[in-house]
């Protein structure tokens, strides 16, 4: 276990004083992507997190609802313990919470060796094979998401904000009646998350704001905190922020597209090759090869719940088929077309639900494995995106991307054996209790008549 560098540590509680913060809120990630975490007066922040901050280790598989999910060494062990020590490298104030700053947390077990199933630590699993290349990649999250606020008029009690129909791309209070994403793109941005702009998404209620890329690990703190700090602003005005992937049925889905390209040690980027077929190198040829070749598997990761397959389908501007093309938004993988060092890769195939960490290691252990393998992608897609005679479809449910994710025994050893079974048997579960559950398109199709 990397313990705390104890002047590091000095520094910080110096500083504390400095920013009148009293308290430091430790956060991290679970399989959900959800953050856990645990508040520390800062006056005993030395002494509480010097050795690291203890958790049940079965939080890492606590369903939305509050189930505990037995995965191996949880439950059945006796709920043995995790311990989370700050990397204060991220340590920063938060805005909105006089007096607050966050920190991210790192997981490990009690014997010191790195939590396997903690999602930071499968992204740092990845990076570090593009090391061994001599490569680093960089990365640019996209997260859509919808607002919502209390309807009484709606069975659950909750619809779009600021309902209109065509308010797509739309900025100011014609989208937004009260100027909440605007608010936010101001608070994100004192809390240095490098957001770089906003608008209103297609739905009502929709919006989008995008984050400037960087390396790996920085792209997916960022991003994590994005979404937790987006539903807290969100709390704070009264209403919700969701990353659910389809919460309408009559509104489209959002989506969690990841831009991704890859520099040499010295930062010369490795995906653009003026001489090259369409502009790309052989490097980024083969790592588009390799996100297709592992398609099936990272559909469980990149859209990890039973909602997430009804985003999917002809039309949607969600991919539907495993393919690639040039500046193409029906394809899987759309190449956008800047060239130099803004070459790069979009994949789209993500839903906004899915754990940051997670979509953004999957991305990169599949395309590590076609630049490893040196694949040679089919060829790209010319015109509309949605004919499956041009290419496989994805899976259309999650128990079948969760049987695709187990039988890629490449991809599952690049994530880690212990965090792939440990996803598998959460979600494994969530099957089970959603097949057990009496829905409401249930009972609206057969009460009547049957």
């Amino acid at each position: 276990m990397e313990h705390i560098d104890e002047n590091a540590l000095r520094v910080a509680t110096e500083q504390f004083g400095a920013d009148g913060i009293d308290v430091v809120r430790v956060g991290y990630s679970d399989l959900m992507g959800t953050e856990r975490g645990r508040d520390v007066l800062a006056d005993r922040f030395d002494r509480t997190v010097g050795d690291g901050v203890a958790f049940c280790r079965s939080i890492y598989a606590t369903s939305p609802m509050g189930d505990v999910i037995d995965i191996a060494g949880g439950l059945s062990a006796g709920l043995p313990d995790i311990v989370v020590v700050p990397d204060l490298s991220t340590l920063r104030p938060v805005p909105w919470e006089p007096g607050v700053a966050h920190v991210i947390g790192d997981v490990y077990n009690p014997d010191g060796s790195p939590s396997e199933e903690s999602p930071r630590q499968v992204l740092r699993r990845v990076i570090d094979r593009f090391a061994e290349l001599g490569m680093r990649p960089i990365v640019g999250p996209e997260l859509e998401f919808y607002v919502l606020e209390q309807d009484d008029t709606k069975p659950n009690g909750w619809g779009p904000y600021g309902a209109a129909t065509g308010n797509v791309y739309v900025a100011g209070l014609k989208g937004d009646p009260e100027n909440t994403l605007l608010s936010s793109l101001r608070d994100l941005a004192a809390y240095g998350l490098d957001v770089v702009a906003a608008n209103h998404e297609f739905g009502s209620g929709q919006f989008e704001i995008n984050l400037w890329h960087s390396e790996a690990l920085d792209a997916a703190d960022r991003a994590f905190r994005f979404k937790s700090a987006l539903k807290e602003l969100s709390r704070r005005r009264g209403k919700i922020a969701t990353f659910m992937a389809k919460p309408f049925n009559e509104e489209g889905g959002s989506g969690f597209h990841v831009h991704f390209s890859t520099v040499d040690a010295d930062g010369k980027p490795l995906f653009d090759d003026p001489n090259g077929a369409d502009g790309l190198s052989d490097i980024a040829r083969s790592a588009i090869a390799g996100v297709l070749a592992h398609a099936p598997a990272l559909a469980a990761i990149s859209n990890p719940t039973i909602n997430s397959y009804k985003r999917f389908g002809p039309d949607t501007l969600a991919p539907w088929l495993i393919d690639w093309g040039l500046d193409n938004r029906s394809a899987m993988v759309r190449i956008p077309p800047e060239r130099g060092r803004a070459s790069r890769m979009e994949l789209r195939l993500g839903d906004a639900s899915a754990n940051p960490y997670l979509a953004i290691a999957g991305l990169l252990g599949a395309a590590y494995l076609g630049i490893r393998d040196g694949l040679t992608p089919p060829d790209k897609l010319e015109g509309y995106g949605y004919d499956p005679t041009k290419a496989d479809k994805l899976p259309s449910d999650l128990g079948t991307a969760i049987s695709a994710l187990e039988e890629d025994k490449d991809l599952t050893d690049i994530l880690g054996p212990s965090f792939v079974e440990a996803f598998v048997a959460y979600k494994r579960n969530e099957l089970e209790r959603f097949g057990q559950f009496v829905t409401d398109w249930e009972f609206r199709e057969y009460a009547y008549h049957l």
